[in-house]
Parts: structure tokens; C-alpha cells; sequence
């Protein structure tokens, strides 16, 4: 098996849990060339990939059907031995099915996985299975033998050096953003935890350029009088991927919600604290850090989760899966990070 393509067009983080297979894909296969499909805007993830060989793109929002034809035109000319779709929609399907290769893997629940040569099932809500395990039986098509690894991401050195001016004392990292806002620890609450936060160091707030709005208001609601106040730097735009990453590996802890910044401090094995508000990590996207935490409401609410996604507004609108955190909880895998 010498040339394979993966195919992950979803959200940054879905991408970023493929690279488990990636990682399985070279330990089995360590000459094969490995190529990868992501939409556009993901490939920033796989600059400098020591064994990524190609990374084809999508780009979805313009022209996207002009553009869907020009990627299936890569795939068919680049001849490949096997195609490992994680994706469980039509478009990807397609390529699949017309990709030529001779191993065609996919799930089961995609609708032209009848034009694959194997299908896996998907076991979209088996209770604490991992996605990564989920996406691992496509693999283990090509070879039962074939070992199951964790994701991984690869920052340059460049990247780390972008971070260094930043490591001069311990820090930790909040991502305090997410696409959805149940599965967002709330602004408010995060006031509340850096009000009472005991660290010497300095707290960096981390996200994209759209996240930066609710950094702002969070240093903006932290009491005056609170000796934090002035170490707390927001970083929300500062960097892509890859050096938000290495900024996460040299950090104490990391506290995210259910989202992408979870998946990235899982793939550089950066410590995390991950904190669950509508959804749970059974639903299979808990993080997978040697040093790792859950965070979540210990009281048994009858709502939560509310849905294997998260969404716009609580559908109670009390949003208790959030609110009923307690800041010792919050703390305490802060407490035992610095006793390590």
C-alpha cells in the first residue's frame, strides 16, 4: 500500500482527530505517500507535515461545484491504492466511489457507500467510544494489525519561536469560545474563576480573530480590585493553528470547552481541562492528553445533554449544564498540575 488519500472536509477539529489516522496510516505504511482532502482554510494545519505528502482543498465557498469537479480530477489522476473517507456526506461519497482506487472505504451511513468496496458501520452513539476509534475501523480495512494512534499536529519551529516572547513565566491558556453556544462556558464565569484564580503567572486567552470580542469582556468583567486583573493578556487572533498549538504545549494547563482547542491541545499532548456543558465526553470527543480533566455540573440534570451537537440557545433557557459548575471544580485541576 504506496499511495492513499484521506478525505476530511468537516470542521477544524473533525480534521484534526483524522490525524489519528494519518499517524496509524505511516506507523503501518511508513514509505507510502499520504495525501489529504480538507476544505479550504484547514491546510494551514498540515504546513511542514513530515509525512503528508499533498494536501488537496476544497474550496466550498466559491464556485464549490466547479471546484468539487476540480478535486475529484486530483484524486482520479493521482492513482491511488486506497481512499479512506471519514466524511458521511454525499460530496465526499462521490469522490469515493469515482475515485478509481482500489480499496474505497467509508461508512456506512454515507449515501453512495453501496459504490464503495467496504463500508464500516458507524457507531455515531456508542456510550464512550472515541471518534478517533470510530475513524480507526476504516483503517483496520487495510490491515487488522494496524496500530491505533492518537492525533497529532506538527508545529515548526518557527511556530515555537512565535510563541517564546510569551514563555518567559508559567501560564496558562482559556479558550473561552466555541461555534455553539452550549457548549460555551459563559463570559460570566470565566469573570468568576479568574476573579478567584490563584496563579503568579500570566493567563492567555486564546482563539481566532472572532473569538477576540469575548476576550475583551471577560478581562472587562474581572473585578479591579483583583490581583490577576493585569496578567491576563488576550492573545484571541494573534496566531493560527499551529502556533496556537505550540503556545498550548508550554502552558501549565489548558482550560477549553467541548471544541477545536481541545482537539489541538490533545494532538501536541498539551495538558488540558476540558469543560462539558450541554453535551458529555461519551458522546466520544474527550480529550486525550496524558494529563486531562473533565469538567462538568454534578447535578444530575434531567436536560443534560440536550443533543450531540451544541446549540444556539438553551432550550430551557436557564442553561443549568453551564451555570451549576463550581469554581472548585474549576480549580482543582490547576492545583494538581502544579503539584506535579
Amino acid at each position: 500500500m504506496q499511495n492513499i488519500c484521506v478525505i476530511q472536509t468537516a470542521f477544524i477539529g473533525d480534521v484534526v482527530l483524522s490525524t489519528s489516522i494519518l499517524e496509524s496510516l505511516h506507523s503501518q505504511y511508513p514509505s507510502a505517500k499520504i495525501d489529504i482532502v480538507v476544505r479550504k482554510g484547514n491546510e494551514a494545519l498540515f504546513t511542514n507535515h513530515p509525512f503528508v505528502k499533498n494536501v488537496i482543498i476544497w474550496n466550498k465557498q466559491q464556485n464549490k461545484y466547479t471546484n468539487w469537479v476540480k478535486v475529484l480530477k486530483q484524486i482520479r489522476i493521482s492513482k491511488y491504492d486506497a481512499i479512506i473517507n471519514v466524511q458521511r456526506y454525499a460530496a465526499t461519497g462521490l469522490w469515493t466511489a469515482f475515485s478509481g482506487a482500489k480499496f474505497k472505504i467509508g461508512f456506512d451511513k454515507n449515501p453512495f457507500s453501496f459504490l464503495f468496496t467496504h463500508k464500516v458501520k458507524h457507531q455515531e452513539m456508542q456510550v464512550g467510544l472515541h471518534e478517533i476509534q470510530k475513524n480507526f475501523a476504516l483503517a483496520q480495512v487495510l490491515d487488522a494489525g494496524i496500530k491505533l494512534c492518537n492525533p497529532k499536529l506538527y508545529p515548526a519551529v518557527s511556530d515555537f519561536e512565535k510563541v517564546k516572547i510569551y514563555q518567559d513565566q508559567p501560564y496558562i491558556c482559556i479558550a473561552p469560545a466555541s461555534v455553539w453556544f452550549t457548549k460555551q462556558f459563559p463570559k460570566t464565569q470565566w469573570a468568576h474563576f479568574l476573579n478567584g484564580l490563584d496563579f503568579k503567572g500570566k493567563v492567555y486567552i486564546i482563539g481566532g480573530p472572532g473569538d477576540k470580542a469575548i476576550g475583551e469582556e471577560i478581562i472587562a468583567s474581572i473585578s479591579a480590585t483583583s490581583t490577576i486583573k493585569n496578567r491576563v493578556v488576550n492573545l484571541a487572533g494573534q496566531f493560527h493553528f499551529l502556533s496556537s498549538a505550540a503556545l498550548q504545549k508550554g502552558a501549565v494547563l489548558n482550560y477549553v470547552n467541548d471544541s477545536a482547542p481541545m482537539h489541538f491541545a490533545s494532538a501536541v499532548n498539551a495538558p488540558v481541562a476540558a469543560i462539558y456543558c450541554s453535551t458529555i465526553p461519551d458522546f466520544g470527543y474527550g480529550p486525550l492528553s496524558d494529563d486531562s480533566f473533565i469538567i462538568q455540573t454534578q447535578q444530575q440534570l434531567a436536560c443534560k445533554p440536550c443533543g450531540v451537537h451544541g446549540k444556539k440557545a438553551c432550550p430551557l433557557g436557564h442553561f443549568n449544564c453551564a451555570m451549576t459548575i463550581q469554581m472548585q471544580q474549576m480549580y482543582a485541576p490547576l492545583l494538581q498540575m502544579k503539584q506535579h
